[in-house]
């Protein structure tokens, strides 16, 4: 915006929430693609009328490249719509000692705001860490990440750093050479469609870890694969085939 057009503090909140949304980007490099598409000034009408293809074609496809999901998110949230309250409180971890769950697996979920899967790997705010056995899921440690910069192999190494004793990263989305990093710590990526409630994505993580889990996650908890197939949890064998499958 011009000098003698400040940013409405409102539009100002939006962009950075939804800059949060998206790899490699800023909220000085979101706001050039919003006036390339929208004009000045940015006005909540204006934003109400943005789409992904808007996202992704305006200030030369400067976006081509993220992803639709992430876009989407980022697209939410610059509407106003994403539901969530930008101050949502961070939520507590719990006392947690090593064989306190057993049969657990160890999830870290990327996340910006309260108790939500919102975040992209290289630029989420902190990663929440859930040890979740059928019977509880239970948050054990909140780890700030490290401020966003451009997503370089070093920075993707730092964040790999922080979650390495997890067996399962759940993130909207994260990049080529981010993902073979976290693959290479031995961490299993899963890729969520949209943002959403951790807890409802944790009980169907749940449900598989009662029933009859994948053979890499039935390592992880020390039990024997199942020779045979048990009728699957619908929507959890979905979930956790995604991750055994990440690349």
């Amino acid at each position: 915006m011009s000098a003698n057009q400040p940013l409405p503090d409102c539009i100002a909140l939006r962009i950075g929430l939804a800059a949060r949304c998206l790899p490699d980007t800023d909220s000085r490099q979101l706001l050039q693609v919003l006036l390339a598409a929208l004009g000045e000034p940015l006005t909540e009408d204006r934003l109400a009328g943005l789409t992904v293809k808007d996202l992704k074609t305006a200030a030369d496809g400067t976006l081509s490249a993220i992803d639709s999901p992430a876009l989407r998110q980022a697209l939410y949230c610059l509407q106003g719509e994403d539901g969530i309250n930008a101050a949502a409180t961070i939520p507590e971890p719990r006392p947690y000692c090593e064989g306190d769950l057993p049969n657990s697996i160890r999830v870290a979920c990327a996340s910006n705001r309260g108790e939500r899967l919102d975040g992209h790997f290289g630029s989420c705010t902190r990663f929440l860490i859930y040890q979740v056995s059928a019977p509880e899921a239970r948050l054990i440690a909140v780890r700030p990440a490290p401020a966003m910069v451009h997503l370089t192999i070093d920075h993707s190494a730092e964040r790999v750093a922080l979650i390495d004793d997890c067996h399962l990263l759940c993130v909207l989305s994260i990049g080529g050479p981010a993902a073979a990093r976290v693959v290479n710590a031995g961490i299993h990526p899963l890729k969520r469609p949209q943002a959403g409630d951790i807890p409802v994505l944790l009980r169907e993580l749940q449900q598989v870890l009662g029933g009859e889990p994948p053979p890499w996650l039935a390592r992880i908890i020390g039990r024997a694969p199942a020779i045979s197939a048990a009728p699957a949890v619908p929507v959890g064998t979905a979930f956790l085939a995604e991750a055994g499958e990440a690349p």
